[in-house]
Formats: structure tokens, C-alpha cells, sequence
């Protein structure tokens, strides 16, 4: 389960603790969700657009983890 383990670490962890590595991707995305990662940036709700992404898909594993994933053995099992 290390991407739920990593997902809790981000979650418990946001002071300046050593966090786990970042991976570098590009991605294309509509403008209108540009426009809205940067109407949540003016209001402070997130830092950047990579954060929002970040947090967006945290959450969709999330709720995909709890539904499908665990049943398509998605995660790799820690021994």
C-alpha cells in the first residue's frame, strides 16, 4: 500500500519534513480548468497549479481505492 502510505504521509506531514520524491510530468488540461486552479490560487486555496493538480488526484485515488482499486490489486502490498 505505498501510494496510501505516501497520501497519509502528505497529509500529516506539511511542515518542512523530508517528503517523499516528486516525479516531474507533463500534462494538458483545458483553459477552463486553468482558469479555475487560478481562481483557487488568488483565493489562497492552493499554492500552485501543481499542488491543485496534486490534491485532485490524491483524491480521486482515494475514492477509486476505496471502490476499485483494492479489488483490482492496484497498490502494491508492502511485506
Amino acid at each position: 500500500m505505498k501510494l496510501y502510505k505516501e497520501t497519509v504521509y502528505m497529509r500529516e506531514n506539511n511542515n518542512n519534513e523530508e517528503k517523499p520524491p516528486m516525479q516531474n510530468i507533463t500534462i494538458n488540461i483545458p483553459e477552463i480548468y486553468d482558469k479555475n486552479i487560478q481562481k483557487l490560487k488568488e483565493k489562497g486555496i492552493v499554492s500552485s497549479r501543481s499542488q491543485a493538480v496534486r490534491l485532485a488526484l490524491k483524491e480521486y485515488l482515494e475514492k477509486e481505492y476505496s471502490i476499485n482499486l483494492k479489488l483490482l490489486n492496484f497498490f502494491d502490498e508492502e511485506k
